[in-house]
């Protein structure tokens, strides 16, 4: 009752100011405001400033004057466009007095406001009301100014997520052509080694298997940076996996970078795949010793932190949540600010004349973000570097073993073996990449398989009434007309329990899962002749293909 008798008494005054002249509203305005005004204006949350005819401020509320950096006030009579940057100014007091001239509508603009020295300039929508006076003429102005600064963030990080996407899905389909060609090379070359060569052809096709394999570890940077990898996470103990890494950073560091560990106590879980958490790790350590000419130190520690905000970090924002957070720390020769919003983008390097590829930390960054985590980094020319890596926290009171899907062969052992076969097996390959299809038929059948090639599914179900029932398919994943896992979904209604391994240079992430739930294998491109023998091995053997818990392992990095 209280309120009401208050609101309808200043509605009052409000209202006794119609019929008065301007300067008499003024006046009023200018002195003390009772308090309802007071919550209406002053304590407003959306800066308010009221301007006489001659666009000077009249009074301004508290929330413009911390958003102009100003927190002792903005004192009246000062010009209302030093509000705004020196650059705009101009323009903005042409706009303000075609308002008080009466020239102009109620209007909305967007600039940003002048703050104090050294800081950053706050992004604004500015609404502007003209006030009349009694006789109809413009009498002063009221500016609404919004601080548009989130929402401007929010713009820049879905502007950045889109071209991340977009970079993804390109690199998605240039991995899936050119793991057809790898495998081709791959393939090839493991099959003349198999022969009985000279020594020098051998070594010579050694090297192209060697180049090959670079060649898909570059491919699967490009699918990391991506977020298209195939991850096989885990609950790790993050102390743990510091800890048996800590070695090996030594050597990697050399003599002149001082490695330092700071672990928390107690250590804290999460999910993630160990062996991108190590890459990652890695990854960091070698920039730093890059940025590290003359020596060092790197300090990697490890902590937790709650947020129970949203916490922005360059273009993106991390929810909250309970964190454990990893801090790869040097003293370095820092980033330079005009450098720092780039790094993580793909191909961006400063290091191209050294080789940089610029996919290392654009790497770095889709392996943390695949693995619902995010990545943050600090810099000072001079000062050194600091990344933050925030990982959800699992609350698992230890570590689940997770059973190791086995070691790919190695570079010196990559020949595909001769075993012998206890029966004939019978192998159905589909696959539209002729080279690779005929590789893959070539290995199979020098192992003793009885293989049937066909370029395409349509050509597989044109042709079925012919077929006996193989003892597994193999088939490419993308293909023109039907793709495999729909082929092998019309084969298995004719041969139920028809062991399959699906193979593709690439697949999504949620294809791959569907893949497993209807037990067929999943072999990714470029994989090497012995790859694919234990693949249709296993499958015969588990007698409904593989059992969902891993896909088959590919080649080893060089």
């Amino acid at each position: 009752m209280r309120v009401s008798r208050r609101l309808d008494s200043a509605l009052g005054r409000l209202r006794g100011f119609r019929g008065r002249p301007w300067p008499r509203l003024i006046e009023r305005l200018s002195g003390p405001l009772d308090d309802l005004l007071r919550a209406l204006f002053h304590d407003a949350p959306a800066g308010l400033a009221i301007l006489d005819r001659e666009g000077l401020i009249v009074r301004a509320n508290a929330a413009l004057a911390r958003m102009a950096g100003r927190p002792q006030g903005l004192a009246p009579g000062s010009r209302a466009d030093l509000l705004f940057p020196l650059a705009d100014r101009g323009e903005i007091w042409r706009e303000l007095a075609l308002h008080l001239a009466g020239k102009a509508a109620s209007r909305e603009f967007m600039t940003r406001l002048a703050t104090a020295e050294g800081a950053q300039e706050v992004p604004v929508d500015v609404s502007v009301q003209v006030l009349h006076e009694a006789d109809g003429k413009p009498g002063g102005l009221v500016l609404w100014f919004t601080d548009t600064t989130r929402q401007h963030q929010l713009e820049a990080q879905l502007a950045h997520g889109q071209k991340l996407q977009a970079v993804g899905q390109l690199a998605g389909g240039i991995a899936h052509d050119f793991n057809n060609l790898l495998t081709a090379v791959i393939g090839g070359a493991e099959l003349i080694l198999a022969r009985r060569t000279d020594a020098a052809t051998t070594e010579d096709v050694r090297q192209i298997r060697a180049s090959a394999e670079r060649g898909a570890a570059l491919v699967r940077q490009l699918l990391a940076f991506g977020r298209q990898q195939r991850l096989q996470p885990r609950v790790v103990a993050i102390n743990e996996a510091i800890g048996d890494l800590s070695a090996m950073l030594v050597r990697l560091l050399g003599s002149k970078v001082r490695l330092e560990i700071e672990l928390e106590s107690p250590g804290r879980m999460v999910r993630v795949d160990p062996t991108q958490l190590d890459q990652v790790l890695v990854n960091l350590a070698v920039n730093a010793r890059d940025a590290m000419p003359d020596g060092g130190r790197l300090s990697l520690r490890s902590g937790h932190i709650t947020l129970f905000r949203p916490l922005a970090r360059g273009h993106e924002t991390i929810p909250p949540g309970r964190y454990v957070m990893i801090e790869v720390e040097d003293t370095g020769t820092g980033i330079a600010p005009e450098v720092l919003p780039r790094i993580f983008d793909p191909f961006f390097t400063t290091r191209r004349e050294r080789g940089g590829s610029g996919l290392g930390l654009a790497t770095a960054h889709g392996i943390i973000r695949q693995s619902d985590g995010f990545i943050a980094v600090e810099s000072e020319p001079g000062r050194g570097t600091c990344f933050r890596i925030y990982l959800p926290r699992h609350d698992a009171s230890e570590a689940i073993a997770m059973p190791t899907p086995p070691e790919p062969p190695t570079t010196a052992a990559a020949r595909v073996p001769v075993t012998s076969m206890p029966a004939r097996r019978t192998a159905l390959i589909v696959e539209d990449e002729p080279v690779v299809g005929r590789i893959a038929e070539r290995a199979l059948s020098n192992q003793g398989w009885t293989v049937h090639l066909a370029e395409s599914a349509d050509t597989v179900l044109a042709n079925l009434e012919t077929l006996s029932r193989p003892d597994v398919l193999v088939s490419d994943v993308v293909m023109p007309g039907m793709d495999g896992p729909t082929l092998a979904r019309r084969l298995r209604q004719r041969w139920p329990g028809l062991p399959a391994v699906l193979v593709s240079g690439y697949v999504e992430e949620a294809v791959r899962k569907s893949l497993e739930a209807e037990d067929m294998a999943f072999l990714p491109k470029p994989y090497t002749l012995a790859n694919l023998l234990e693949a249709a091995t296993a499958a015969v053997e588990r007698g409904q293909g593989w059992n969902g818990s891993r896909s088959i392992g590919t080649t080893k990095e060089s």
